[in-house]
């Protein structure tokens, strides 16, 4: 089943988004406007600045509908910036920043630190088998971790080791996925298969 999945296109990593869902059979489309998300099975939001994109999201009137969309069931997809945009709570966000919410999580915003923090790591991600005994490498810029998981999500990867070792940077409820990471820049396409798999669940449990 073809299924077509759009990528937030207002800040972040959407060409890379884009190429990794259309590798992993998918077919990707840049999403700005209301006209163009309502053409979609489901919906990746890339990273870049939460707060950032929080205003931009108004400033091009697809705030309202997105959130729309995700309460009907959209599945959807965030990675770093697009992991608290999804959340349901936030700590060390900014006075009025708002999420679109759908996951039963709390997220620490820039978690791991500054710019100069970024770093990556091998996790194994619950769901995604490895390749031959691969773990999925991780890119984790200004990048939050999950504080808290509440009963509705599941967490599906922590970090193994160092100084964060333990913390949480993968969760899944129903049709949604979030990570801290940035799988889109690596060239290894298991997380974004593992979502088109999920959007063709989705789409065949509604479809006639």
């Amino acid at each position: 089943m073809t299924v077509t999945i759009g990528v937030l296109a207002l800040q972040g990593d959407v060409r890379e988004h884009l190429a990794a869902l259309t590798a992993s059979g998918a077919a990707a489309v840049p999403v700005r406007r209301r006209a163009e998300l309502d053409a979609v099975d489901a919906l990746v939001l890339p990273g870049g600045e939460s707060t950032t994109i929080d205003k931009l999201l108004r400033a091009f009137d697809l705030d309202g509908p997105v959130r729309e969309r995700l309460a009907a069931g959209m599945p959807a997809y965030g990675s770093c910036a697009g992991m608290i945009l999804l959340a349901d709570r936030i700590e060390g966000g900014i006075d009025g920043q708002r999420t679109l919410g759908g996951l039963d999580v709390t997220v620490r915003r820039n978690a791991f630190g500054r710019q100069v923090d970024s770093f990556e790591t091998d996790v194994r991600i619950d769901g995604i088998p490895e390749s031959e005994d691969r773990p999925v490498h991780a890119v984790f810029i200004r990048a939050p971790w999950v504080q808290e998981v509440g009963p509705a999500a599941t967490a599906l990867a922590r970090v193994e080791s160092g100084p964060a070792a333990g913390r949480i940077v993968a969760v899944r409820q129903g049709s949604l996925l979030a990570t801290s990471f940035h799988p889109e820049v690596t060239g290894d396409t298991r997380v974004h298969r593992l979502f088109v798999e999920m959007v063709r669940e989705a789409a065949a449990s509604v479809r006639p």
